[in-house]
């Protein structure tokens, strides 16, 4: 039967003997796609009297939604904090990359940088749809500081490092100089007058998130109060965990959250940043808010050897990343389904569980889950196929093919 082409011309796909992530489970089940948008079979085909175009055998795959990565600092020999002439080309270049982890959307991150740099590049960063040019850039950039604390500043330069005390949301404006595409800003919430920038970057539609900080439990709390709703890498810089009085790790269990909302919190899992006990903890606590980030930085695809990260110098020690000279760690070079499988492996979790930690709770926490992170109908036709070991065997965005890994080893 030829397809109904009342609706639009483009060729309806189907994607066959698959298993697909909908619904919080993997299911023995076809995925139709047409113009970049998954569609309800039962609609076309009795509302259309449609059928597919295009019949695509999956041999078993599974099909999950494609991954969002909301910390990447760079990869590749590109470190996005660099002030450059043509920041776009890098973003390009990484975007490129990332197709072959699985990664169809993600936030470039900024670290602690002199003003000059943010005005150098925040600019020069825009909202753009992925496709065959590379994964797309989601909401906006990610900006890790200067608005830190110098106890806990990690790989951060504490020569640029900033606060609000005296200049207060003004003082934000002034050294970000624009917050155009600005999508997350990690911040300390123990600053003075944290409580009011919290509240006028939320008013802005920014994802306001708490790290590199010496925050106590209560602080965090009014923090999530005036807004905040996400935690940066957690466990690494901030408090550690103490029976009384927690920190920011306390969130994933406060009685204090309001009443319909959910604190999210970023876990790199890359076996190096956090110990396979330390995520099996976050991860039984609050399952639901878990979000995987790689927090990758430059040397990411390279080999060992020093490279930069911002005002930094990083040096590669087999799959560690460190201040060079320092045994502080500095990001990571790990990779999102790296990722993926070393959650699922470390927690024991479900497959599924492992799968939406990179696609569906970042895009809840950025509030497009209606359109990123699920297969449900109407949405992006991002997705990612899949083996059973969870290795990216090929990757989509709106419908269209834009990796595979047999044309990557040719």
């Amino acid at each position: 039967m030829p397809s109904n082409k009342s609706v639009s011309d483009a060729p309806i796909k189907k994607f066959m003997n698959c298993f697909i992530l909908k619904d919080h489970k993997l299911q023995r089940e076809d995925l139709w796609v047409r113009d970049g948008t998954i569609l309800n079979p039962k609609k076309l085909f009795f509302d259309e009297k449609g059928s597919a175009d295009i019949q695509i055998d999956c041999e078993g795959s599974i099909i999950a939604p494609g991954f969002i990565d909301v910390q990447i600092n760079g990869g590749y020999g590109v470190d996005f904090s660099l002030a450059t002439d043509d920041v776009k080309s890098g973003i390009s270049l990484v975007a490129k990359k990332i197709l072959s982890h699985g990664v169809t959307s993600f936030c470039p991150t900024l670290v602690t940088s002199p003003p000059y740099v943010y005005h150098k590049v925040i600019p020069q960063i825009k909202v753009q749809n992925g496709g065959s040019e590379g994964a797309g850039v989601l909401e906006g950039i990610h900006l890790e500081g200067p608005f830190i604390s110098s106890e806990k500043k990690g790989a951060h330069p504490e020569q640029c490092l900033r606060n609000f005390e005296n200049g207060g949301f003004q003082e934000v404006l002034n050294t970000y100089g624009s917050f155009d595409n600005v999508s997350i800003i990690t911040l300390a919430p123990e600053m003075k007058r944290s409580g009011e920038i919290i509240s006028e970057l939320t008013q802005k539609g920014i994802t306001v998130s708490l790290g590199h900080s010496v925050a106590n439990l209560s602080q965090a709390e009014e923090s999530v109060q005036h807004g905040a709703s996400f935690i940066t890498h957690l466990f690494n810089a901030m408090l550690p965990f103490h029976h009384r009085d927690p920190g920011i790790v306390g969130l994933l269990t406060s009685d204090k959250i309001p009443a319909g909302r959910r604190i999210f919190y970023g876990m790199i899992a890359d076996g190096i940043h956090t110990n396979p006990a330390a995520l099996r903890i976050a991860y039984r606590a609050h399952p639901r808010g878990l979000v995987l980030v790689t927090d990758a930085i430059t040397a990411m695809g390279l080999p060992p050897g020093k490279h930069t990260l911002g005002q930094q110098v990083i040096e590669i020690e087999g799959l560690h990343a460190y201040v060079a000279g320092t045994t502080t760690l500095s990001g990571s070079i790990a990779t999102m389904n790296m990722c993926v499988q070393h959650f699922l492996h470390s927690t024991g979790c479900s497959v599924e569980s492992a799968l939406e930690a990179a696609s569906l709770h970042p895009a809840q926490l950025l509030g497009i889950q209606h359109r990123k992170g699920t297969l449900h109908y109407g949405t992006d036709a991002d997705f990612v196929l899949l083996d059973g070991d969870l290795n990216v065997k090929s990757t989509y965005i709106a419908g269209e093919q834009v990796w595979r890994a047999e044309l990557d080893k040719l």
